[in-house]
C-alpha cells in the first residue's frame, strides 16, 4: 500500500472539519488577514502536491491530454497539499495587492503568524515547527511540466519557491518575519490573473483528498449549477494512487457527510461523481396537475369548435399554475369553462 492509500482507508472517528481556531480573525487590524484566498489554476488542475501525511519520496509523473508533469523530491520528501496553504496565502496577498492598484513584487515579507492564524492553523510551538518545514519541502521539490503560463507553452524545471529565509525570530526562538521568494513560473500565475477564488472553510478540511478534490470541484464546476465527472478520471486528476474500490468508497462517504465546501457531491450509476453548486437556486417542486378525464376532451370540442383541445389543455395547466394552483372542486368542469370562455372571446368555428 502506498503512502497515499493509507490517507483513503484508514477510518477516522474525528469530525470532518477541523474547528475554527481563531474565530475572531475579522478582529485583526491587519488588513493582510482580510485578503480572500486564491490559488493557482494550474496546480487545481493537475495534481502537483502529494496526499501523504508522511514523507514521500516518489518521483510522480503525470501525464492528460497535452500536459505532462513530472515531480521529484527532495531529501525531505514531496510538498504536500497542506504545505500548499502557504501558496495560497501568498497568492492571495498578491492578489489583494493587485486589486489595490500597487506593484507586485516576486519576493514577499510575510508574518508567521499571520499566515498561520489565516490559514486555520495551529500557533503553538509545533505550528511554527511545521511551518518551517513546510517551507523546506516547497522550496526542495522539482517540477518538470510543460503547462502554459501566460499563454506560452514552455518545458521547464523549476520549484514551488525559489527561496526562504527567516529575518526575525522572536525570543522564544519562533520565526517572527519571513521573506518568500516564488519562482517565476507561479509568479506568471498571479500576474496573468489564472487563479480562483475559495472557500475559507478549505482550510478546515481535515483529509488531503478532501481538499484535492475540492480544489477540482472548484476550478472545473466553478459557478455552474453542476459538474458531472467519472470515477477513474477523477481519482486520476485527485492524484490517488489507492485502489479505484478505495477511492469509490472515500467519495461515497463524502458525499453522506456533506461537509465539502461550495459544492454537494453524489455518487451516480456508472461511476460517475456529480458536484451541485450550493449557490444554485433550487429546482421548482414538481407540480401535479389536476387531471381531466379523456370523456371531457369530447365536451371541450364541443365548446370551442376548431381548437386544439389539448394545446387548450396546456394554456388551462399554466393558467392554473400562475393563478396559484387553487384546489378545484372539479378540474373537468373548470377545464371546460376554460375551453368555453376561449372559445367565445376568439372563435374559430
Amino acid at each position: 500500500m502506498s503512502v497515499n492509500e493509507t490517507t483513503l482507508e484508514r477510518a477516522d472517528p474525528r469530525p470532518a472539519l477541523l474547528p475554527i481556531r481563531h474565530p475572531n480573525l475579522d478582529l485583526f487590524i491587519c488588513d493582510v488577514l482580510d485578503a480572500i484566498p486564491k490559488d493557482d489554476m494550474a496546480s487545481m488542475e493537475h495534481p502537483i502536491f502529494t496526499l501523504a501525511t508522511q514523507p514521500d519520496t516518489r518521483v510522480i509523473r503525470y501525464q492528460h491530454r497535452n500536459v505532462s508533469i513530472e515531480i521529484t523530491p527532495s531529501i525531505r520528501g514531496l510538498a504536500t497539499i497542506f504545505d500548499k496553504d502557504i501558496l495560497i496565502y501568498c497568492i492571495s496577498q498578491m492578489v489583494a495587492k493587485k486589486n489595490q492598484g500597487l506593484p507586485l513584487a516576486q519576493t514577499l515579507e510575510l508574518n508567521a503568524h499571520e499566515l498561520l492564524v489565516w490559514t486555520n492553523r495551529q500557533t503553538t510551538g509545533g505550528g511554527y515547527r511545521r511551518l518551517k518545514d513546510a517551507f523546506e519541502r516547497l522550496r526542495g521539490t522539482s517540477i518538470t511540466t510543460n503547462m502554459k503560463t501566460g499563454g506560452e507553452e514552455i518545458t521547464e524545471g523549476f520549484g514551488l519557491i525559489e527561496s526562504w529565509r527567516i529575518i526575525r525570530e522572536t525570543e522564544s526562538g519562533r520565526m517572527s518575519q519571513l521573506q518568500v521568494r516564488l519562482s517565476d513560473w507561479m509568479f506568471k500565475l498571479v500576474q496573468g490573473a489564472e487563479v480562483l477564488t475559495l472557500s475559507r472553510d478549505y482550510f478546515r478540511l481535515r483529509k488531503p483528498i478532501e481538499r484535492r478534490i475540492y480544489e477540482i470541484a472548484r476550478k472545473h464546476c466553478g459557478d455552474q449549477d453542476s459538474w458531472r465527472i467519472s470515477i477513474p478520471l477523477l481519482q486520476k486528476k485527485v492524484g490517488a494512487s489507492s485502489h479505484e474500490r478505495a477511492f469509490r468508497a472515500m467519495v461515497r462517504d463524502l458525499a453522506e457527510q456533506d461537509h465539502l465546501p461550495d459544492y454537494r457531491v453524489a455518487l451516480d450509476k456508472g461511476d460517475l461523481v456529480t458536484f451541485e453548486n450550493r449557490a444554485a437556486p433550487p429546482p421548482p417542486p414538481a407540480v401535479e396537475y389536476p387531471r381531466i378525464l379523456p370523456e371531457t376532451f369530447n365536451d371541450a370540442r364541443i365548446v370551442a369548435p376548431g381548437y386544439d383541445v389539448y394545446g387548450l389543455e396546456q394554456e388551462w395547466r399554466e393558467f392554473w399554475v400562475d393563478s396559484g394552483c387553487p384546489k378545484l372542486e372539479s378540474p373537468d368542469k373548470a377545464f371546460v369553462g376554460f375551453c368555453k370562455s376561449r372559445s367565445k372571446r376568439h372563435p374559430l368555428g
